[in-house]
């Protein structure tokens, strides 16, 4: 062991499937709201019935032991697809609707699915593909189309439940650079997934859930779509991230858990509205996706009066690993502590196979019932990614004394700065520490002289007199030299993957452009480092 392990609480109610774990859920609370979207509301009988009379029409159509693929933005229809496909003992592909038609076409390529649950307003976009990828079914669904809780059959019941073991998700990640990877998770890992993290987080029966996350993402799966049905809570939907909307429904609903990120903490703080909003039912809030600036979680907490609880996963870990515990004090930077049943450690960069003591930084891998059996058809890839019996998930971490996680970087975006490791997340935190930075990204861009060097992307603060220098004088007195960028670029917004995070592949490339535009010449080299790196 390379920290202290955290005493946990016992895990809670586990079900062998999320579709045991609705049936169970509607059947105690058949008249409870589950789901809420403008003005169409549903309880959980209604729910149930929906799901079981989509399950039906699915296993008529031979989708038992097959993928279904859903392209479809949050709605009372993502949602009853969702159950519906697992239901039907079928493999759900859940596509992000803001993917391009390249990145849809290559999916759909890969995956193979034989049938498609698809909005109206999308169909357009994907008919061309739908031959090419040998799709042999399509369901249109949503405004101007069918309706899936209008259709349903009072009569209808939940084919068999599928078994524990099989697959249940087929979850394709990023995907910046090459093909993005297919995620294969079973009902089992999923299922578990949920107790792991309501051992940290309680529910309470009841609570009234703000979905503004995409349904097709892990994220706003495990933290809406699943938490909502294991607590018989409301989810109440938003079609998409608009602050002012956010603000709006949090009142009008009584939202009481707030699951969000880190472009929607800052967003919201910042708009005209936020200062008005009444947060009074707000319990608790939750952020994934990446980490939070002290400073963000201490305004956040300041202005809403119910904290931000970090969380740490990824696709391949169904998704998540950690959490800030319930009741625990916020350590700013810290991701909490392993969920229980699960392993992290921390090992060497360079074999994985040497385990690091607490306040060193090395690679995290993780052991547990909620981690992937591989990725699709990606055999070189799901080797290198699991090795023994551990998940290797590329990110950069250490444990503190006391066994609480933190995250520093990505291993693939470690910069070697005149022979310094230097993390991008570590620099981003001094920026964020400047008062009129808003976000802040930093990459590393090859340099003949350096080996790399450092570029960072700063977005202001709105009404902020925020210049290069006076950001350049920041980053050097709480820097050391080999640390501070060489380049700092003053943007209005950050470009960000289809999973919300910012876009590091295309900054770098932005970096290079602007370099080369400017014809910069290499800085003054650092000290010479140590001979061993630190």
């Amino acid at each position: 062991m390379n920290a202290v392990t955290p005493s946990l609480p016992p895990l809670p109610t586990t079900h062998p499937s999320v579709v045991a774990m609705l049936a169970h859920t509607a059947r105690q609370h058949p008249t409870g709201s589950a789901l809420v979207c403008g003005e169409r509301r549903l309880d959980y009988a209604a729910y149930l019935a929906s799901v079981a009379t989509l399950a039906g029409e699915l296993v008529a159509l031979g989708a038992h032991g097959q993928r279904v693929a859903t392209l479809l933005p949050n709605s009372i229809e993502a949602c009853i697809a969702a159950f519906g496909v697992l239901a039907a003992g079928a493999q759900q592909v859940p596509l992000n609707p803001l993917l391009t038609a390249r990145e849809l076409c290559a999916i759909l390529n890969d995956a193979e699915p034989l049938l498609l649950i698809v909005d109206a307003t999308l169909e357009a976009t994907v008919a061309p593909m739908i031959a090419a990828a040998g799709i042999r079914h399509t369901l249109v669904v949503g405004a101007g189309a069918r309706r899936l809780d209008r259709e349903l059959r009072a009569d209808a019941t939940l084919p068999p439940l599928p078994e524990p073991a099989s697959l249940a998700l087929l979850q394709y990640t990023g995907g910046t650079t090459g093909r993005p990877k297919g995620v294969e998770l079973t009902h089992q890992a999923i299922a578990i997934n949920v107790s792991q993290r309501e051992a940290l987080l309680p529910s309470r029966a009841g609570d009234r859930i703000i979905c503004m996350m995409p349904l097709s993402h892990a994220y706003g799966m495990a933290m809406g779509l699943f938490l909502a049905a294991y607590c018989a809570g409301t989810l109440v939907i938003l079609p998409r991230y608009q602050p002012a909307e956010v603000l709006a429904t949090v009142a009008r609903e009584h939202i009481t858990v707030f699951p969000g990120s880190p472009t929607v903490f800052v967003g919201l703080m910042a708009h005209p509205d936020f200062a008005h909003t009444d947060w009074s039912s707000v319990r608790i809030c939750y952020s994934g996706a990446s980490a939070l600036s002290a400073q963000t979680l201490r305004r956040w907490h300041a202005a809403v009066g119910a904290p931000v609880h970090e969380g740490y996963g990824l696709t391949e870990t169904g998704p998540v690993l950690s959490f800030v515990p319930a009741g625990a004090a916020i350590r700013p930077g810290s991701v909490g502590v392993p969920v229980p049943l699960t392993r992290i450690e921390i090992v060497d960069i360079e074999t994985g196979t040497c385990v690091l003591p607490s306040g060193e930084r090395g690679e995290i891998r993780a052991h547990g019932p909620q981690c992937m059996v591989g990725y699709r058809q990606r055999p070189t890839e799901t080797g290198a990614a699991l090795r023994d019996g551990w998940l290797y998930t590329g990110d950069i971490g250490e444990f503190d004394a006391d066994g609480w996680l933190y995250i520093r970087d990505r291993k693939k975006d470690l910069v070697i700065v005149g022979g310094y490791n230097v993390y991008p997340r570590e620099v981003e935190e001094v920026l964020f520490q400047h008062p009129d930075v808003v976000e802040a990204s930093v990459v590393g861009v090859d340099d003949d002289y350096r080996g790399a060097t450092l570029a960072s992307f700063v977005v202001p603060r709105d009404g902020a007199r925020a210049v290069i220098e006076a950001l350049a004088a920041h980053c050097a007195a709480n820097l050391a030299r080999y640390k501070v960028p060489a380049a700092i670029h003053l943007v209005e917004a950050l470009p960000r993957t289809s999973a919300n995070k910012p876009d590091r592949h295309a900054l770098r490339a932005r970096a290079v452009a602007l370099a080369q535009a400017a014809h910069q010449r290499p800085p003054t080299p650092p000290d010479p480092p140590s001979a061993r790196r630190r």
